[in-house]
C-alpha cells in the first residue's frame, strides 16, 4: 500500500513538472483550463494522480483551483505582479552580492553556458524557452550564494514572474536583456559584490518597466496544443 502511494506521488510530481515547464515556456498560457479528464488522458494516469499534480501546481501558485469549475493556469493580478517584483527587488540584489563573494570558476562557467543556451533559444525563435532559461539564471545565482531558504523563495518568485510576463509584457526586453546577464557575470568574475548588487537592482527595474501593468487577459491555449499533441 505504501509503495503504491509513493508511485502515485512520483507520477503526480512528474506530471506537475511537465505542466510547470509548459507554463514557464508560455506553451500553456494564463487562463488555460486544465481538465482532469484531458490531463489524465494525455498522461495516461488516473484522476487521483491528476488531482495530486494539480495540487502541487496550486501550491506553487502556478494553477488556480476554482470550486465547481476546475483548474486553470493562474492569471496574476496587477497587484500580485507588483508584489512579486517588489519581493524580488528585496531579495535578489543582496543575493547577487553574496554570489559574487562565493562564486567559483566552475560556477562562472555554468552561468556562461546558461547565457549561451538563452541565446540559442532566441536564435531558434523559442522565446518561451529563453524566458525559462533567463529565470533559471536568477535561481542559479541564489544557489551560488549558498542561501537555500532564500533560493527557494526566489525560485517560487521567478516561476510566478513567468506568468506575469506572459500576461503583461509589451516588449521583448522582458526576456532579460543579454547585456544585463553578461554584466552580472563580469561583476561575479571580479568578485565585486557592490557592483553585482547594483546591477541586479537596475536589472529588476528594467524588467518591471518592460511590463504593461494594467488589467488584461491572454488568449488561453489548450493542453494538447501546449504539449504538441
Amino acid at each position: 500500500m505504501e509503495k503504491m502511494a509513493q508511485m502515485r506521488e512520483a507520477g503526480a510530481q512528474g506530471i506537475a513538472d511537465q505542466l510547470a515547464m509548459a507554463i514557464h515556456e508560455h506553451r500553456l498560457t494564463p487562463g488555460a483550463k486544465l481538465s482532469e479528464d484531458e490531463v489524465g488522458e494525455v498522461f495516461g494516469v488516473s484522476r487521483t494522480v491528476v488531482r495530486a499534480a494539480l495540487q502541487i501546481l496550486a501550491h506553487d501558485k502556478l494553477v488556480d483551483l476554482k470550486r465547481n469549475r476546475g483548474a486553470f493556469v493562474a492569471q496574476p493580478s496587477v497587484r500580485e505582479a507588483r508584489e512579486v517584483f517588489e519581493a524580488r527587488a528585496l531579495l535578489e540584489p543582496r543575493t547577487a552580492r553574496s554570489a559574487a563573494e562565493r562564486i567559483t570558476p566552475d560556477d562562472l562557467s555554468g552561468l556562461t553556458r546558461h547565457i549561451e543556451a538563452e541565446h540559442a533559444a532566441l536564435a531558434a525563435d523559442e522565446p518561451g524557452r529563453a524566458l525559462f532559461l533567463s529565470g533559471q539564471f536568477h535561481v542559479e545565482i541564489a544557489r551560488i550564494a549558498d542561501q537555500d531558504t532564500i533560493a527557494a523563495f526566489i525560485g517560487q518568485l521567478v516561476a510566478r514572474s513567468s506568468l506575469i510576463i506572459a500576461l503583461y509584457w509589451h516588449r521583448r526586453a522582458a526576456l532579460c536583456e543579454s547585456h544585463a546577464h553578461h554584466a552580472l557575470i563580469d561583476a561575479f568574475a571580479a568578485g565585486d559584490g557592490d557592483l553585482a548588487e547594483e546591477l541586479m537592482k537596475s536589472h529588476l527595474v528594467d524588467l518591471v518597466t518592460s511590463l504593461d501593468l494594467r488589467n488584461r487577459t491572454s488568449a488561453p491555449t489548450t493542453l494538447r496544443e501546449a504539449l504538441g499533441q
